[in-house]
């Protein structure tokens, strides 16, 4: 049996999966709420607090254990290598103290003189952190309710026009779940990530839906086929270049961001294809039975 013949015969039953993957996330989403108050683990750019950057080959095997001694709170340590080895550079560290405090803190456990050459340290108000959280929070629900009206005004019809928008909600959920479980610390530019994988999502829901809605040429198999092969094609090509940026960069909020969009790629080509696929073709058979 051909792949394609097994897919269009087991349409429906593909949906179990993701839709068994949008009701765990769902559930991790709101036990996360519960227990945080947060949906998202948070870094100190959104929630406040100081982030520091330090070139050096010391023992940092004391380092977080003292720091959260004397601060009496949680930080998060990142060690810094050199590409294609484990041979130590420095470090990154962040939590919620002051900038100056960290530093003098930092100094005083390593025994080294920090400067503008081995050192950099920024600091974020907690009041800064969370307005910047409100507004991206914002900026999601606008950008959903404005392509929501583009959708609309595109097909002219509330079902197919649903599929789309609630595809890219399903996308949104479990992204945002595997994140959390991945205990990945959402900066801003993790949250501008997001923002793209809602724009890539509907994108490929809409080439989807315009490829078997709209068009009429061929069967609604074929063209279900002709969209998939577009669609796997642009994912494969962003998810190729974006490992790529994953393994040679040295920046971790490039990392971040990278890690993010890859993590939606993938969730987009199993809801796309699966749930946004499945519902069109029915829709689109209900609405058109010549065909």
């Amino acid at each position: 049996m051909k792949i394609t013949d097994f897919y269009f015969k087991n349409h429906k039953k593909l949906m179990i999966i993701p839709l068994i993957l949008i009701l765990l996330s769902i559930f991790i989403l709101s036990n996360s709420y519960i227990k945080t108050g947060d949906i998202i683990k948070k870094d100190v750019t959104l929630t406040g607090g100081a982030s520091a950057t330090v070139y050096t080959d010391k023992d940092l095997s004391s380092l977080v254990p003292e720091l959260e001694k004397k601060f009496n709170t949680d930080f998060v340590f990142r060690r810094i290598t050199e590409f294609g080895s484990d041979k130590q550079k420095g470090f990154s560290i962040e939590g919620n103290v002051k900038s100056d405090e960290l530093k003098q803190a930092i100094s005083g456990i390593l025994n080294i003189e920090l400067n503008q050459d081995n050192s950099s340290f920024e600091e974020t108000g907690s009041t800064l952190g969370k307005s910047f959280y409100a507004q991206m929070i914002r900026a999601i629900l606008l950008a959903f309710l404005f392509m929501a009206v583009v959708v609309f005004i595109t097909f002219r019809n509330p079902i197919a026009s649903l599929i789309v928008i609630c595809s890219g909600v399903f996308d949104l959920i479990v992204n945002v779940a595997i994140i959390n479980v991945l205990g990945i610390r959402v900066s801003t530019a993790g949250l501008s990530a997001l923002l793209l994988i809602i724009g890539y999502g509907i994108d490929t829901d809409i080439l989807l839906t315009v490829k078997v809605f709209k068009r009429r040429e061929g069967t609604i198999e074929s063209r279900t086929l002709d969209s998939i092969k577009t669609g796997l094609t642009m994912s494969a090509t962003t998810m190729a270049a974006l490992v790529l940026g994953i393994i040679f960069t040295q920046s971790y909020l490039i990392k971040e961001m990278f890690v993010i969009i890859v993590i939606g790629l993938i969730v987009d080509i199993i809801i796309t294809y699966t749930v946004n696929s499945y519902l069109i073709n029915w829709y689109t058979k209900r609405k058109f039975k010549n065909e």
